[in-house]
């Protein structure tokens, strides 16, 4: 039950702004008839219950069985069954797209029947399944997806050439309208199945995106084809004449419900019919595991026959009655601006969307932001509804005005920008048209066609589509290399920063050797210094002591002739003694050579300290450490004295 609720909430926010803007403009411009505004109102609460029951069947059915389908078809490693299943899958998961059934019967409806509902359906499929197979090829056989990309979009060129306008805006509308809210989780599970099986995790990672934008090439090579085959041209497209409204607010959506249902039912059996089948011969699921599969088909069945009621019965009317009461104000700029403002908040409530950029923050582990990814395309489906609106109301601009010069610039940005960045961003392009643009935003520009008398609702309304599913593609590429600008930076800096950790560390290096060759000089000194005192100092002492002998031996017969005697003054008694002691040549010469030695030891110290602080000095200079007093403080004062 949590989960239907979190669904609910998520579509709910998706679809309100919509429906707030729709309801201040006919607050103050009464563009509907209160008849009109219950049925818009009504349609907008058949979409949140169909696609929140929708978006539950796709997570716990349609999704798990792509998963394992996948995962079968890489582990059998069988060309021949890659493309038969590949194939078949593609072919049966487009036509059950509501988008394309939205759009087909909108081109069958503008052309009178001219162009055949079954005609877009069975050509866009086939061209779906194709491309399908050559994706699961390209991951298979690791062939880059810029250059497929690059050779679908030559053929594509190629083939504009021979088709007749109208069928070029079909063509590259059928591109968007095929990557809706059952295609696109479908090939994404798809891919994951397949490239999760891959050894390499970068090639993983970037073969998760890609596959999207390839198919979605096919619908426009199949389109373009039957352009060329059926040699139409000259078709002018009007929008319908309105069926006669059913009496009631609430009775029209119950009569259309059962053909909704039966819609959905023809298209989503196929899946079911495969799954089964599939199941039998090769998956081998649990019965739990196989019912829980088979309930989430069943609910994307319920979910997407309420979700036609509404877009049918609700919303397309009333995007086509805007898009005139737009066309119909005194500036055009209004209508541009209008159609700005819807594309910024269309993107919001499709479904396909918030499956992509959850999955591209899933698989980049949280490096490229689901916020910053919706935001770029937020901004990019703005312009391209804005450029729309500006090709219906200046008639001298045409579709491929937009479409040449926007796609060769989205093939060169693909060669420049980051590989990841390339398929997350065609995959991009293709979920941003998916059912709120392919009904209400259609319904929008063919309104305003149909009131611009210059323009052509065929080939002027259509063609929005294809601009919605370029310009996200061109936004994200330019981000990608804004990423990329950024990582090489960082990747300068921490470089840089590097190298500065190396020359630090070699610097702290030499400066611990020198620091150690100071240490073990000093030591040498120092130990030169001390021991050549401790020498002469122990022969000072010597020879002092000797000659300090010999004067007491001579003074101990004699001692009491320095006494003080009576009658004689102290003072000429020494002076007498100090007359007798200088008479004795020998022993006073004796003392004075000692004397001398003394003053040369304290010199021959002095001259030794000297000598090791000019060591300290130099190796101080060397080195460019420590300050000069922080070296010659450890240098003992050596006390001669003591010595």
């Amino acid at each position: 039950m949590s989960i239907i609720l979190e669904k609910f909430k998520e579509v709910l926010f998706s679809v309100v702004p919509i429906t707030a803007l729709v309801i201040v403009i006919n607050l103050f411009a009464g563009v509907l008839a209160p008849i009109q505004l219950a049925h818009f109102l009504i349609g907008a609460a058949f979409i949140v219950i169909g696609l929140a029951i929708f978006l539950l069947g796709v997570d716990i059915g349609i999704s798990p069985l792509a998963g394992h389908i996948g995962s079968s078809i890489s582990k059998r490693n069988s060309v021949v069954l890659v493309i038969i299943v590949g194939f078949v899958l593609g072919f049966f998961i487009s036509i059950a797209e509501p988008d394309l059934q939205i759009l087909a019967s909108q081109v069958a409806a503008v052309t009178s029947g001219a162009i055949g509902n079954m005609e877009i359906l069975l050509v866009v499929s086939v061209g779906i399944g194709a491309c399908l197979v050559l994706g699961f090829l390209r991951i298979m056989y690791n062939y880059p997806l810029y250059k497929m990309l690059t050779i679908a979009y030559l053929i594509i060129f190629a083939l504009s050439l021979f088709v007749s306008p109208e069928f070029l805006a079909i063509s590259f509308d059928s591109s968007g309208a095929t990557t809706g809210a059952l295609t696109v989780p479908f090939v994404l599970a798809l891919t994951l199945g397949v490239s999760a099986l891959k050894r390499d995790s970068k090639a993983s990672e970037k073969d998760s995106f890609g596959l999207v934008a390839i198919t979605s090439s096919g619908a426009i090579i199949g389109v373009m084809l039957l352009g060329v085959f059926k040699k139409l041209s000259g078709l002018s497209g009007v929008l319908p004449e309105s069926e006669e409204a059913i009496s009631g607010v609430i009775r029209p959506f119950m009569v259309h419900l059962p053909e909704s249902f039966k819609e959905s039912f023809l298209a989503i059996s196929p899946i079911a019919v495969i799954y089964v089948i599939y199941n039998f011969f090769d998956l081998h699921l649990s019965r739990r595991a196989f019912s829980k599969i088979l309930k989430g088909i069943v609910y994307s069945l319920i979910g997407l026959s309420v979700f036609l009621t509404g877009v049918n019965q609700g919303f397309m009317s009333v995007g086509a009655e805007l898009g005139q009461w737009a066309a119909g104000l005194d500036h055009k700029a209004y209508a541009i601006f209008l159609g700005f403002v819807l594309g910024l908040l269309t993107i919001l409530a499709e479904p396909a969307v918030h499956v992509l950029t959850s999955q591209i923050e899933t698989v980049t582990s949280g490096y490229v932001k689901k916020n910053l990814v919706l935001a770029t395309l937020a901004i990019g489906v703005g312009l391209a509804v804005a450029l729309s609106v500006t090709r219906i109301v200046v008639p001298q601009i045409q579709l491929w005005h937009y479409l040449l010069p926007g796609y060769i610039i989205s093939i060169v940005l693909a060669y420049l920008t980051p590989k990841l960045f390339v398929g997350i961003a065609f995959d991009s392009g293709g979920v941003a048209s998916g059912p709120m643009t392919a009904t209400f935003v259609l319904a929008f520009s063919q309104g305003v066609a149909d009131s611009v008398s210059s323009a052509n609702v065929l080939t002027d309304a259509f063609g929005m589509i294809a601009l919605v599913a370029m310009t996200p593609i061109i936004l994200l590429e330019m981000l990608g290399l804004v990423f990329k600008f950024k990582s090489a930076n960082a990747s300068k800096l921490a470089a840089l920063e590097k190298a500065e950790r190396d020359r630090a560390a070699r610097e702290r290096e030499a400066l611990e050797k020198a620091s150690k060759e100071r240490d073990a000089i000093l030591a040498l000194q120092m130990a030169g210094a001390v021991d050549a005192g401790a020498e002469v100092a122990e022969a000072v002492s010597a020879r002092t002591k000797a000659a300090l002998d010999m004067k007491f031996d001579q003074d101990d017969d004699d001692d009491d002739s320095i006494l003080p005697v009576e009658g004689i003054p102290s003072s000429d008694l020494y002076e007498n003694k100090a007359s007798e002691i200088e008479s004795r040549d020998p022993e006073s010469r004796e003392l004075e050579s000692s004397d001398d030695e003394i003053n040369n030891s304290e010199a021959n110290l002095e001259s030794s300290a000297s000598a090791a602080r000019e060591s300290t000095l130099t190796i101080h200079e060397y080195t460019e450490d420590e300050p000069l007093d922080d070296f010659t403080k450890e240098i003992p004062e050596l006390d001669i004295a003591e010595s």
